[in-house]
Formats: C-alpha cells, structure tokens, sequence
C-alpha cells in the first residue's frame, strides 16, 4: 500500500514533477476515496486556498493518466477517483446514502467476467457495479 511519503516516489518514477497540487490531490484521495473532483477539490483548497477547480481536473486527470489514480464513473453520478490502481476490483454502492465500497474480483484476475469469443477483442478490465443497501441504512430501515 502506497503512503504520503512514498508520493514523491511515485510522481518521479513516472517522470512527474513532485509540485504541492499533485501530493494535495493524492493525499486527498487516499484519505478519501470515491470522491468526485469537485469533494476533492474542498479537501485541497483547505490546504492549498489558491487552487481552482480546473488545477485539480487537470491533476486528476494527469494522475490517472500514469496511473496513480484510477477514475471510476459510478452510473448516474460524476466520476471519482482512487488510489487503488493495480488491480481488478469492483465497487458496491448504497442506493440509499451514496457510499461505494470496494469489492475485490471474485477470481482475482484482469478480467474476471469471461467475454463471448464473438466479441472480437482482447478484454483487459470488467467492470462490475454491485448496487444495494448497505449496512448503516438498511439498520436505520429497521429502526425506524
């Protein structure tokens, strides 16, 4: 698992600058995944008052670009981002309060849904939505 110290590391191993905005958003989203870029955006003002909008788009999208950040673009709602990169993982997301959870492959391999033959290509990510309601609402359904 990455740390804010490895950060540095990491932007220099892909040929990156290491500038203040980039480990911002990279601590921002480590601290809190799935999160869309305007939530990332408050996270990073907090540190960084001077930063727009657009900066942290355009360190979003450079980050993803080298693989430092995955976006996930859950139905119906603006793309987040995290810092688990390197391997085929799915999400759950409540349909209740929004939360998304990670949920690891079933088989544990890039991709695990088999794609027809006919399809014609070579499958690199499946992605799959587990959609429900997780435990703190379906609890307060039950309260209630």
């Amino acid at each position: 698992m990455t740390t804010a110290a490895d950060w540095p590391d990491q932007l220099r191993e892909r040929g990156l600058r290491v500038t203040r905005q980039r480990l911002a958003v990279l601590e921002a989203v480590a601290e809190h995944p799935h999160q869309p870029a305007e939530a990332i955006h408050a996270s990073v003002a907090a540190q960084l008052p001077e930063i727009t909008v657009q900066s942290v788009y355009t360190v979003l999208h450079d980050l993803t670009a080298h693989e430092l950040l995955r976006r996930f673009d859950p139905p119906g709602s603006a793309a987040c981002y995290e810092t688990r990169t390197h391997d085929n993982h799915h999400h759950a997301i409540c349909t209740v309060c929004g939360a998304i959870e990670d949920v690891d492959c079933v088989h544990g391999e890039a991709p695990c849904l088999e794609a027809p033959p006919s399809l014609g290509m070579q499958v690199e990510v499946a992605d799959v939505v587990f959609r429900g309601v997780c435990r703190d609402c379906d609890a307060q359904r039950h309260a209630a």
